[in-house]
């Protein structure tokens, strides 16, 4: 399986859920985001290695990580968006120390909020992004789109992101549209950058397409 290089585009904070924020991770070579829900602590230890120029008082958790790894010559070198079981996303962290390399599961959330602090990139593999990626331009008639890919996952997606702490997101609102005015929706969505939204109306979209 081939993988994909991302990028943090942002963080939106949700507008319904209180604690809920959307981490949206963009593809580079290409148009799709990837949005995952996370808590509030993680998305403010995220929010704080992008804005570079902020510096805790104390350290927080990953920066504590951060200085324990620096201390003990660990380099963290990439991270793995590596699997996707019933909205899930699970992570590994690629860890090197006197040329070893060690692999550590992790919540997304916080391997993301490593990778940063390591500048180390971030990658999925193309099957994952290929089921749980947003595109900009939505066609309907993805809808009818062959399903070969998805043995590779060992479930359809129900809930963008569902970390251990993450907050839950119902899509109840949105079963009562059909597939196509369900991606109308997505569209717009996407245009008006309520990647909140748009994970939940994907959540609904995958369960009518299951």
């Amino acid at each position: 399986m081939s993988l994909v290089k991302l990028t943090i585009k942002g963080i939106s904070y949700s507008q319904t859920q209180n604690g809920a924020y959307a981490l949206i991770l963009n593809e580079v070579d290409g148009d799709r985001k990837l949005p995952i829900v996370i808590g509030a602590f993680e998305a403010q230890s995220i929010a704080i290695a992008l804005e570079k120029e902020i510096k805790p008082p104390r350290p927080l958790t990953h920066d504590l990580f951060k200085n324990f790894a620096d201390r003990f010559d660990i380099v963290v070198k990439q991270v793995i968006i590596h699997k996707l079981v019933d909205g899930v996303f699970y992570s590994s962290i690629i860890c090197e120390r006197d040329k070893i390399e060690e692999i550590i599961d992790a919540r997304t959330s916080d391997a993301i909020a490593l990778a940063l602090r390591f500048s180390a990139p971030i990658f999925t593999y193309k099957n994952i992004l290929d089921k749980a990626g947003i595109y900009l331009n939505i066609n309907p008639s993805d809808a009818e789109k062959s399903d070969e890919d998805s043995d590779d996952i060992l479930s359809t997606p129900e809930t963008f992101g569902l970390e251990d702490d993450a907050v839950v997101i119902p899509a109840d609102s949105y079963s009562g549209y059909s597939l196509k005015e369900l991606y109308e929706k997505l569209e717009g969505a996407v245009q008006n950058e309520d990647y909140e939204k748009a994970a939940k109306i994907r959540d609904e979209i995958s369960k009518k397409e299951s």
